[in-house]
């Protein structure tokens, strides 16, 4: 079956009981035995919720893998996917990572013992320099957030598997619709559900799919035993979400493209950063790895200024952390997702103070490039 339909039906079959075409919200903390041992699969709502075990059987459809695990958040599944590991585990992970999985590397898991390096990992130099021989994992965004950097999926897993570690690609710019890492050679993907998958800015979830199945038996032991799972009506709404996924994605794209030209030709804008400009370094790898380019992209200001005065006159985008929502949302790199990034680290990345970054919507785009036009003509 093609995307759109696994979307709207894989998991998402109509209701045994009564027909229903939309899968039920099972909104309940436990199931009723007939006696002991006998149930009708599910006993307790952590350790399974039909509604939640839909939504990680369409998920895992669409990335092309075989298990898929539903956390609470995007933080919650990264971590889950951490726990796969042990004291003295070494993992290499990309340079310009999300804020927030930095923070979780840098001031929680290294008090777990484990460690951890980081190289750019569009530079598979760097990561080879970077290994060693207790390496179990390289970790990677592509792209990554915000400056939009493209690693090259197929040959990272061919330099992870070299040093016996496996490869972990978070998707969650792309979508499945745009990108499966795991058809490229990945071992795992991450998706911070809450975006794109989701796509109406209305829950929040996280998501791990696979297809080795001991892993898979060990990250549902860890989902059951930790607990951070996603709710019932959080499921519900990312299934809901996923069913327009293929629609929204092509609209997202086709703005997103529209607004980086207007924004690549502006006498105002000193740079911007979106694969799907051929003045993006990684243009061809994108075109190669990924079947569109998406709705984010950032671009640079020059000052702090200059971001400042841009975000506060904006009309119709509003600025809001998160992304990948029907509706366009603006944020500042440096003081909002990537705060807790040393200010001498987020310059080398160039998360500069002048840097906005911007995950396009799929309203009218020339109303969208009218707001922008509005407000960099406050600068």
């Amino acid at each position: 079956m093609g995307f759109s339909t696994d979307a709207i039906h894989v998991g998402q079959e109509p209701d045994p009981a009564t027909g229903a075409i939309v899968v039920p919200i099972y909104q309940t903390s436990t199931f009723v035995q007939e006696e002991l041992g006998k149930h009708k699969g599910y006993e307790y709502a952590r350790t399974s919720n039909p509604t939640r075990a839909a939504l990680e059987r369409n998920l895992a459809a669409l990335e092309r893998g075989q298990f898929g695990f539903a956390f609470a958040s995007g933080m919650a599944a990264i971590n889950a996917l951490m726990t796969l590991f042990k004291p003295g585990d070494h993992i290499v992970a990309g340079h310009n990572l999300y804020g927030g999985t930095f923070r979780l590397f840098d001031r929680v898991l290294k008090d777990s013992g484990l460690s951890f390096s980081y190289a750019n990992t569009c530079r598979l130099e760097e990561v080879e320099k970077a290994s060693g021989p207790n390496t179990r994992l390289l970790y990677t965004e592509t792209p990554t957030n915000p400056v939009m950097e493209i690693t090259d999926i197929t040959a990272a897993a061919r330099l992870a598997h070299k040093h016996g570690a496996l490869l972990a690609v978070d998707n969650t710019f792309m979508s499945p619709y745009f990108q499966r890492p795991l058809e490229l050679g990945a071992d795992l993907v991450i998706h911070s559900t809450t975006k794109y998958l989701n796509g109406h800015s209305d829950g929040i979830g996280g998501a791990v799919i696979l297809n080795d199945a001991e892993l898979a038996a060990r990250l549902k032991f860890i989902q059951n035993a930790a607990g951070a799972i996603l709710g019932p009506f959080d499921s519900w709404l990312v299934l809901r979400g996923v069913k327009t996924l293929a629609v929204r994605m092509e609209r997202h794209n086709s703005n997103g493209l529209a607004v980086a030209r207007y924004l690549a030709e502006h006498p105002k804008v000193k740079k911007v950063y979106y694969p799907g400009l051929p003045s993006h370094p990684q243009h061809e790898l994108a075109k190669n790895q990924m079947t569109g380019f998406g709705g984010m992209l950032a671009f640079e200001t020059g000052s702090l200024e200059n971001a400042r005065t841009v975000l506060k006159s904006f009309r119709l985008c509003s600025l809001a952390e998160s992304l990948g929502g029907v509706e366009t949302l603006i944020s500042h790199p440096a003081t909002m997702t990537h705060a807790i990034v040393p200010p001498e680290e987020r310059q080398r990345l160039g998360i500069t103070d002048g840097l906005v970054r911007i995950s396009v919507g799929i309203e009218d785009v020339e109303d969208l490039i009218a707001d922008l036009d509005q407000a960099l003509a406050s600068i």
